[in-house]
């Protein structure tokens, strides 16, 4: 399935980060892949690509960015899927993270990495069929990651996480 199309990239350390926050978003990003590669969630995804009839022919690579992207308003882009096939997930802040492991915990903290990388790749996957229906793939995310988190055999999902990533 998506498993072997999953890859670290961008692993050189830019010349303005400091060691302890190049070192944090390399683990940040291993610890995303390992989240993305899960049997479990591989499965959703085989299920997902069958359920919307997406050819898995149009997902090329999925590349975990080492380093948050951010746009030209200011904002941090989670994901990018383009026409090619190539579909990017990049991390939030080392800030962002620092403050909500300071408010929540690290439990919490953690939850949210998993839960944002899994809705991301969710929504770049559907990206690929409804390219040009930006709500429509916001629509369907929410439903297929509520319905994969739903899921026993997953982690349980707190609400603070939920509404962390849905707040938008």
């Amino acid at each position: 399935m998506l498993l072997d199309k999953i890859r670290i990239t961008n692993v050189t350390k830019k010349a303005t980060q400091s060691p302890k926050k190049h070192s944090f978003y390399k683990g940040y990003a291993l610890f995303v892949t390992k989240t993305l590669r899960t049997p479990l969630f591989q499965r959703f995804l085989r299920w997902l690509l069958i359920k919307e009839n997406i050819d898995k022919s149009l997902i090329e690579e999925v590349q975990i960015r080492v380093y948050p992207f951010q746009k030209k308003n200011g904002n941090n882009l989670a994901g990018k899927w383009n026409q090619r096939g190539n579909i990017s997930i990049f991390p939030k802040s080392y800030e962002f993270y620092g403050k909500l492991k300071a408010r929540h915990g690290n439990k919490i903290a953690h939850s949210y990495v998993k839960c944002r990388a899994r809705a991301t790749l969710i929504h770049e996957i559907l990206h690929a069929k409804y390219f040009s229906d930006e709500e429509r793939v916001r629509r369907l995310t929410k439903r297929y990651f509520t319905l994969y988190a739903k899921n026993p055999k997953t982690e349980k999902l707190k609400n603070i996480v939920s509404n962390i990533l849905f707040k938008q």
